[in-house]
């Protein structure tokens, strides 16, 4: 099965560091008893996902992520679209560097793939624990790789 990267209303590419992240995302899908299908990773801007969020969810607000879901039969399947701009403002507002933002909303999407939820608070506490379990067994070298894309 495959994992996708692409851009849309963004120049922002993690080049040089696709097959890592891929790897480290498919690592946290069999941690969870799944495997990894067709995911598709879109790097937008905050326009382009504040009108999905409109059209599909009949929200009218910012996000860093939308994750729309087509897995089965424990294959984990689905687009991931991933605001660079919100990421970029969450790491400032964090105060993280904005790779390490990056990969944690990356694995927050593959968490949601995975059936964890965050609309509650201690859904979404146990989503951020699993967030933080990964982001620690991310491979050493990946961060050094996406600070350069």
């Amino acid at each position: 099965m495959a994992i996708r990267f692409h851009s849309e209303d963004t120049r922002f590419d993690i080049r040089g560091c696709k097959r890592a992240v891929g790897t480290w995302m498919r690592a946290a899908a069999a941690e969870e008893g799944f495997s990894l299908g067709e995911v598709d990773v879109i790097f937008c801007s905050d326009r382009y996902l504040l009108e999905i969020n409109r059209r599909y969810l009949q929200h009218d607000y910012y996000t860093d992520i939308i994750t729309f879901d087509y897995s089965e039969a424990g294959s984990l399947s689905g687009d991931l679209f991933i605001s660079v701009d919100t990421v970029r403002n969450n790491a400032e507002e964090y105060g993280v560097m904005f790779h390490v933002e990056l990969l944690r909303v990356i694995i927050h999407g593959v968490m949601h793939l995975a059936g964890y939820k965050d609309k509650t608070d201690p859904d979404a506490a146990k989503m951020r624990e699993r967030e933080n379990h990964y982001l620690n067994k991310r491979p050493d070298d990946l961060l050094a790789h996406i600070k350069h894309a």
